[in-house]
């Protein structure tokens, strides 16, 4: 089975219409085909392909710290590991945790000696499922409302957890190819997408801003030593000289060039890019 993941570092080139195209591309040739959106602060492939995401086939959940007042000892601890500062003491009193900035990742509760820090679980995310066609389905992971606001930790989870639905659910389907549709970025959430590809398609459009963001995410892709090839959209649209030496200088090449196309812009606006074959 196949894993190709979509990424660019900078959003707004396209990368969701490209990921879409190309699970078009790979049905029309009798592939049967899973397209994960883990774009979960803002997921839109649903959107493109008409679907609504309802009914969550799964739940996602997380674990935030919860103070025992009984064993704190106000020893402060805690307050200094924590990286985010998201732990509030002042002198003599029990420290405040402030929840909206937390990120989850765990380090209070570890640290703490009086064992006062607590786990307390909680609803983080979703991940949906939707069948486009008999050889097409869609998985969606979606972080719960504010969560976005917590840090990358657990986001992170989150796009984890949506990789691991669609994994099984792949070779339960015995599918011959995920396509993974990441965040915008070169951060946490978008390495664990680019992580386990066989290859990445890093979508751009030329312009300084996407040439400039091309390059972030080549050289990630070169650390991550995963193969990587580089879509320019809407090429025909600016000067592509920049483009193309970025991609020499990381040794790659622009595997596909695609046009201003109103057939692409009218069925992206009408959520019906499943009909568009381009590729």
């Amino acid at each position: 089975m196949e894993k190709i993941t979509v990424t660019g570092g900078k959003g707004g080139v396209g990368k969701s219409t490209i990921a879409v195209l190309l699970a078009n591309k790979f049905i029309s040739s009798s592939k049967k085909v899973i397209l994960c959106d883990l774009d979960v602060e803002c997921p839109n492939d649903h959107l493109l392909l008409g679907q609504k995401i309802e009914k969550p086939k799964t739940l996602v959940y997380s674990y935030f710290p919860k103070l025992n007042k009984n064993k704190c000892q106000k020893c402060g601890l805690c307050v200094k590991t924590c990286y985010n500062h998201t732990i509030f003491q002042t002198p003599g009193e029990y420290p405040i945790f402030l929840r909206n900035l937390c990120s989850s990742c765990g380090a209070c509760w570890v640290v703490c000696p009086y064992e006062a820090v607590e786990k307390e679980k909680e609803k983080i995310g979703e991940i949906f499922l939707n069948k486009i066609s008999d050889n097409f389905w869609l998985v969606t992971g979606l972080t719960k409302p504010g969560v976005d606001k917590t840090g990358l930790v657990v986001t992170d989870f989150v796009v984890g957890e949506a990789k691991k639905f669609a994994n099984d659910f792949a070779k339960k389907m015995n599918c011959d190819l995920i396509l993974f549709d990441t965040m915008p970025g070169t951060h946490c959430p978008v390495i664990s997408g680019i992580l386990d590809s066989d290859l990445v398609y890093a979508v751009t459009e030329p312009t300084p801003m996407g040439v400039h963001d091309l390059g972030l995410i080549l050289d990630l892709c070169q650390k991550l030593k995963v193969p990587a090839k580089v879509v320019l959209n809407q090429a025909d649209l600016g000067d592509k000289k920049e483009t193309q030496k970025i991609a020499q200088k990381f040794k790659t090449n622009i595997e596909m060039e695609i046009p201003y196309s109103k057939e692409i812009v009218k069925a992206y606006s009408e959520g019906q890019l499943e009909r568009v074959n381009i590729l």
